[in-house]
């Protein structure tokens, strides 16, 4: 499944919770998207989330369902250091 990273702007601090987490899971696994992780800037304004999903379509249904912002959707490739023995 191609990998997304998503860049998100908030205009107040943003502060993830474990219930927020919870409940946020299901609506993202719902729209077919499988939330790997993501960065949180240190304003704590901007948040870097990396979907792998099937498409730009499911993951803004996913933000529009939770009422958060999907400003730019990259589709990535993953490069590792150990991939270069």
């Amino acid at each position: 499944m191609p990998l997304y990273v998503i860049e998100r702007n908030f205009a107040e601090q943003m502060e993830f919770t474990q219930e927020g987490v919870e409940m946020a899971k299901p609506v993202i696994a719902d729209a077919g998207n499988n939330w790997i992780f993501t960065f949180l800037s240190a304003d704590k304004k901007k948040a870097y989330c990396l979907y792998e999903s099937p498409n730009p379509d499911a993951i803004r249904e996913a933000a529009r369902r939770l009422g958060m912002p999907a400003d730019v959707i990259m589709e990535v490739e993953e490069i590792r250091p150990d991939m270069f023995g």
